[in-house]
């Protein structure tokens, strides 16, 4: 029998590249925080998956981007996009908050973003298979059960 998820207001989608150990750990510890309720995850090597929302993979090189899904057009990328998952965690709401509030805090932000983002490799490794989570995105929001570890294909 399908699995439904449990209805939420406005569910998400989180592109990371699947291949980066810093992008792979940070999505790891969002889907135990999240277990699949709000957040769903597309690697950004999966054209298949992306191109219902008019993306390539070549796209996900800017940056992750985040999709909400009752909106699709409504999408944030790079540093706006990590912003956006925190302030959709309630334990990160006045983080995000007090950071947004603090003078030049964004524009650093953005600048260590995007040197973590054009470095990540180098700096944390790059995994030999790409790492698919155990709460992929789910077109029609009927899925399977999902394992308890998640996969990695190549």
């Amino acid at each position: 029998m399908p699995y439904r998820r449990h209805p939420i207001s406005t569910m998400y989608c989180v592109i990371y590249d699947g291949h980066c150990n810093l992008c792979v750990n940070l999505v790891r510890v969002l889907e135990t925080v999240d277990q699949g309720q709000r957040f769903q995850y597309i690697p950004m090597q999966d054209a298949v998956a992306l191109a219902p929302f008019g993306l390539t993979p070549t796209d996900g090189e800017a940056g992750m981007i985040l999709i909400d899904l009752a909106q699709p057009t409504r999408r944030w990328q790079g540093s706006d996009a990590a912003e956006e998952i925190g302030r959709q965690m309630p334990l990160l709401q006045g983080l995000i908050a007090a950071y947004r509030a603090l003078p030049g805090a964004k524009p650093t932000g953005d600048r260590v973003y995007a040197y973590i983002r054009d470095h990540r490799y180098p700096i944390f490794g790059q995994r030999a298979q790409r790492y698919q989570s155990a709460h992929p995105h789910c077109s029609d929001q009927t899925c399977h059960p999902f394992p308890t570890t998640s996969k990695v294909d190549a």
